[in-house]
C-alpha cells in the first residue's frame, strides 16, 4: 500500500488542532467584560457625602459568575454641569453598561435625559424621590439605592402625631431635594392634623440662616423640620438653637453623617431622624436580615480606611449589590456593550426581588425603582453625642 503525502498528513493533522481548538473554545466558560462608570462628589460642597461614596468603589464586587467588572471612576466636583459632560464622556467614550451616581439630586435630575436616550441604566444613591417619580419612558430607566421621602416622612409625621405636635414649621434646600420634602412633608402633615406655620429655604452654601430662623420664631411651631444634607443641615438647627428655640427639631435622612456631631455639638442634642438602621447597628436585633450586610460592608470600610462609613457609601455599596444580582440575567440577553445587555440589566434590576442589602431590603417593580418598605428605616434620636435607637 502506498504510504500518504506527507503533504496531506500535515493537512490532516492541521484540520484535526483547528477542530480540537474550536471544541475547547466551545466548553471553555464565556468571558465577559462588565464596564460601570460611576461618579461622585469627592470635592466641593457635596463631599460629606460624595467621599464616602468614592471610597465604597473599592468594596464594589469585581467579579460576577465569568464577567469581570470594571469600573470608570470621575469626581464632578458638586458641580451639576460638571456631572452632566463626564456622564456624556462614560456614555460616548467609555461606553458603560450603567452608572451609579451622582451624590447630589440636582446632579442626578440633569441626567436622566442622557442616560435614556443612552437606554443605560443609572443607580442614583440620591434623596428626591423625583429622579424616580412620576415614572415615565426616561425614568425607566433610573433606580434609586436610597429610601424614598415619602417613607422617611412617614416615620418623622408619625412621631410627631404621637408626641402630639400641632403646629410646625419646614426650613430646607433651595434645590430638588428641600422641595421634593417641602412637598412630601406638607401632604403627610395635612393629613395627620399638623399645620405647617412657616416655610423657609436656604441654598446648600449659604453661612447663615438667620433671616429664615427669625421667621420661624416668630411663627411659634411645636416642632421644626429641617431638610438638607450633610454638615448643611446643622446651619438651620444650630441658629434656632442659638436664639432660643426650645421646640422639637427633626431632620431628614440627609443628615445622619459623623460630622452632623462634630460641627452640631451639644446643639443637635435630642434631634429626632428616621435613617438606616447602619446608624444603631449594635442595637438592632440579629434577627434582623440587613445586620449582617451592613456589618460586613462597615468592616471592609473600617480595614481600608480606619474609620466606619457614613450611610451615604452604603447606597453605593448597595448599588453593586444590585448590579450583581441582576448582570447574570442581563448576560442571556446579550453581550456588554450591547444595547441587548443594557435592556436586559435593566429589566434585572426592576425585576429585583427580596435582595437583602445594608440598609433593608429591596423589592422593584414597574411603579417602584427604590424598592424599600419600613425594613429600611429606624427612628433615631442624637442622645449623648451619638446615634440611639428611638424606643419611645
Amino acid at each position: 500500500m502506498p504510504l500518504p503525502h506527507p503533504k496531506s498528513v500535515l493537512a490532516s493533522v492541521s484540520t484535526g488542532l483547528v477542530g480540537l481548538a474550536l471544541a475547547l473554545v466551545a466548553q471553555a466558560p464565556a468571558w465577559a467584560q462588565v464596564k460601570i462608570g460611576v461618579i461622585t462628589s469627592a470635592t466641593g460642597p457635596v463631599a460629606t457625602v460624595g467621599i464616602s461614596q468614592k471610597n465604597a468603589v473599592a468594596l464594589l464586587p469585581k467579579k460576577v459568575g465569568d464577567a469581570t467588572i470594571d469600573y470608570v471612576y470621575f469626581d464632578d466636583a458638586s458641580d451639576p454641569t460638571q456631572s452632566v459632560a463626564l456622564t456624556k464622556k462614560l456614555l460616548d467614550e467609555q461606553h458603560v453598561d450603567a452608572i451609579i451616581g451622582p451624590s447630589g439630586s440636582p446632579h442626578s435630575l440633569a441626567m436622566v435625559q442622557f442616560v435614556a436616550d443612552a437606554q443605560t441604566p443609572m443607580l442614583a444613591p440620591v434623596g428626591t424621590v423625583s429622579v424616580v417619580l412620576p415614572m415615565d419612558d426616561k425614568k425607566k430607566w433610573v433606580f434609586k439605592t436610597t429610601q424614598n421621602d415619602n417613607l422617611i416622612c412617614d416615620a418623622l409625621v408619625g412621631h410627631m402625631k404621637k408626641v402630639g405636635v400641632k403646629t410646625a414649621a419646614f426650613i430646607g434646600f433651595s434645590d430638588a431635594y428641600g422641595e421634593s420634602w417641602h412637598q412630601e412633608f406638607t401632604a403627610q402633615a395635612a393629613a395627620a392634623g399638623i399645620k405647617v406655620v412657616a416655610d423657609e429655604r436656604y441654598a446648600r452654601s449659604d453661612a447663615s440662616v438667620t433671616a429664615q430662623s427669625l421667621k420661624i420664631l416668630s411663627a411659634a411651631p411645636d416642632a421644626v423640620l429641617v431638610a438638607g444634607v450633610g454638615t448643611a443641615a446643622v446651619l438651620p438647627q444650630a441658629t434656632l438653637y442659638d436664639q432660643g428655640y426650645k421646640g422639637r427639631i427633626y431632620q431628614t435622612h440627609g443628615a445622619a453623617t459623623p460630622d452632623f456631631f462634630r460641627i452640631g455639638g451639644s446643639k443637635v442634642e435630642g434631634t429626632v431622624l428616621a435613617a438606616s438602621l447602619m446608624l444603631v447597628l449594635p442595637e438592632i436585633p440579629d434577627s434582623n436580615p440587613s445586620k449582617k450586610i451592613a456589618q460586613g460592608f462597615i468592616d471592609g470600610y473600617v480595614k481600608l480606611y480606619g474609620q466606619p462609613p457614613a450611610t451615604f457609601g452604603a447606597n453605593v455599596y448597595d448599588a453593586g449589590l444590585l448590579l450583581e444580582r441582576a448582570i447574570p440575567q442581563a448576560l442571556k440577553k446579550g453581550k456588554p456593550g450591547t444595547v441587548a445587555f443594557r435592556a436586559g440589566l435593566r429589566d434585572a434590576l426592576e425585576g429585583t426581588r427580596d435582595l437583602v442589602a445594608t440598609q433593608g431590603v429591596y423589592n422593584m417593580s414597574p411603579q417602584d425603582h427604590s424598592g424599600f418598605d419600613d425594613r429600611g428605616r429606624v427612628l433615631i434620636v442624637v442622645k449623648d453625642g451619638a446615634w440611639k435607637l428611638l424606643k419611645d
